[in-house]
């Protein structure tokens, strides 16, 4: 039993020097100099090493013109032609350099330069920590790779994540753009670019803001969040998430999406969005709304889709299921629209109905004509089917006006005068000065001219073939008080631009913007790192 013992603690003992051995620092290793010496003069305690200088250690290789090895302490200061090499990922130039044996440690001033396989760094001093496997630098730096050209004050790299880190002033020059931010990642392997804190991109296209992004600088794919907005000459974009490919000059946008025409003076809204800047167009979904400045009033449009498409003075805007419309004395719906700002016409199609004030005018085909000029609407038409109809003032009644077309031209963008031609029938309550009913007039022409004031019927004018007759309230039965197919639909009628939208959109609306609210209130951390920027190298050797 007693041999046992001994056996094990022998082995105990052992093991524990193996390990210190293990643990103990490493020396430098002198494989090559043209000329060893000993000058206490000059180095004392150090060995003087001069030409062709090549030291080893633990796997990274130093070459120089001269050299001081400071034995005792494990320590090495190089002169002329500096080179640090460590395999194939690292190669460190410079006038001086000193390399810590014991501490791992390297510093290299005088033209450093490090490169990898990757990119070039070039700076006056920069500080390797063999440990970490970190370099480092607090004085000017450039860094090349590619097409990309980094400059910063200070900055670190991390060898085995092949990633740089710059926590001050830092500008990435492109041929196509231009990135600068005071917090960046930027991957040498992949051109991966994670910004974090207020960091701008610029091109000859756009002007890009983010307060949290990534860009790919390769594939020139962007994701950004927080804050951020793509600007172009005559638009601004904004969203929670936006989403951009350069080569394409795509956008898209998600969650509080707003796209700012600044040209055009219209915003349009929405929860998705995307945008082809050089097809100038863009679709717009999730309770979207354009919104466009027209005689000094805000016309509003709601679609289910909307797309927008077209250069300025030659857009057209579409909008697609459930259209409505708003504006403060004018609001309408229809199943789809159709708006061409060259010919400044917009059409309704689809069971289209217009309120213009107190008065509902229905009919097959809706046109509304503006003026390009003065950017005041002009005049409506209305083809096939036509009715126009309000409610008595007083009483409980509807005066309603049929026919084959309707024409109307507008006074200070208000319906002023119109013409209803064709087949015309009429039911008016004929009221006197004193707001009396004098009866009700039935009335059948060839043609009927209105003249509406303060969007309120005035005057009736009857042309040609004129047949009617005027009937004392009491001797007109109640459904003879309707002309056929009449239908009152106030209840329909848009009142405000928040009646635009169905509940259910509504209700949407109101859980995307508080996640919005909720993502805004959250503290900002640095954006995840992708899974294709940590597995870049390994597709690449798949590949």
């Amino acid at each position: 039993m007693k041999k046992v013992f001994f056996f094990i603690s022998c082995c105990l003992v052992v093991l524990s020097f193996q390990n210190l051995l293990a643990q103990a620092p490493k020396k430098i290793i002198v494989e090559h100099s043209d000329y060893f010496d000993v000058n206490q003069v000059e180095a004392p305690d150090a060995a003087l090493l001069t030409g062709n200088v090549r030291v080893n250690h633990d796997g990274i290789i130093m070459t120089c013109n001269k050299a001081y090895y400071f034995q005792n302490e494990n320590y090495i200061k190089a002169f002329g032609d500096v080179q640090l090499v460590q395999g194939d990922t690292l190669f460190l130039n410079s006038k001086y350099a000193e390399y810590n044996g014991n501490m791992r440690k390297a510093f290299a001033t005088g033209n450093a330069k490090m490169r990898s396989p990757e990119s070039t760094l070039v700076t006056d001093t920069i500080n390797f920590d063999r440990n970490t496997q970190e370099v480092f630098y607090n004085t000017n730096g450039t860094i090349t790779n590619r097409d990309n050209t980094l400059k910063s004050k200070a900055g670190k790299y991390y060898v085995a994540e092949k990633k740089f880190q710059f926590l001050t002033a830092v500008t990435i020059t492109n041929p196509k753009y231009v990135i600068k931010s005071n917090h960046l990642d930027y991957y040498s392997n992949s051109g991966h670019s994670y910004l974090f804190g207020p960091s701008t991109i610029t091109s000859k296209t756009n002007f890009i803001y983010t307060e949290n992004g990534f860009y790919d600088t390769k594939k020139n794919l962007a994701h950004f969040l927080r804050k951020s907005y793509i600007k172009y000459d005559d638009r601004i974009i904004t969203g929670d998430s936006l989403y951009y490919d350069r080569n394409r000059e795509f956008a898209s946008a998600t969650r509080n999406v707003k796209i700012t025409d600044s040209i055009n003076r219209g915003i349009i809204k929405g929860h998705y969005a995307e945008l082809y800047k050089n097809q100038d167009s863009m679709f717009v979904t999730k309770r979207a709304v354009a919104i466009n400045l027209v005689e000094n009033d805000s016309v509003y449009i709601h679609g289910k889709k909307m797309m927008v498409t077209g250069p300025e003075g030659n857009r057209i805007i579409r909008a697609f299921k459930n259209v409505r419309f708003y504006k403060i004395d004018m609001s309408g719906k229809c199943d789809s629209l159709h708006s061409n700002s060259k010919t400044a016409l917009t059409k309704l199609i689809g069971n289209p109905i217009l309120w213009n004030g107190e008065s509902q005018i229905t009919g097959d085909l809706m046109h509304l004509i503006g003026n390009n000029t003065t950017k005041k609407l002009d005049s409506l038409k209305v083809l096939n089917n036509t009715f126009l109809i309000s409610k008595d003032t007083l009483g409980t009644g509807f005066n309603q006006v049929k026919g084959q077309n309707l024409y109307g031209k507008f006074l200070d963008g208000k319906l002023h005068d119109v013409d209803i031609i064709k087949n015309t029938e009429v039911i008016y309550y004929m009221r006197n000065d004193a707001q009396e009913l004098i009866g009700i007039n039935k009335n059948v022409s060839s043609k009927i001219n209105i003249i509406f004031d303060k969007n309120a019927i005035e005057d009736i004018t009857f042309f040609k073939q004129v047949d009617g007759t005027i009937f004392p309230e009491k001797e007109l039965l109640e459904p003879d008080r309707k002309l056929r197919g009449m239908v009152w639909r106030g209840d329909e009628r848009i009142k405000s631009k928040d009646d635009l939208f169905p509940p259910e959109e509504n209700s949407d609306n109101d859980k995307l913007v508080q996640q919005g609210k909720d993502e805004e209130a959250k503290e900002n951390v640095p954006m995840k790192v992708r899974k294709e920027t940590l597995n870049y190298d390994k597709k690449k050797k798949k590949k």
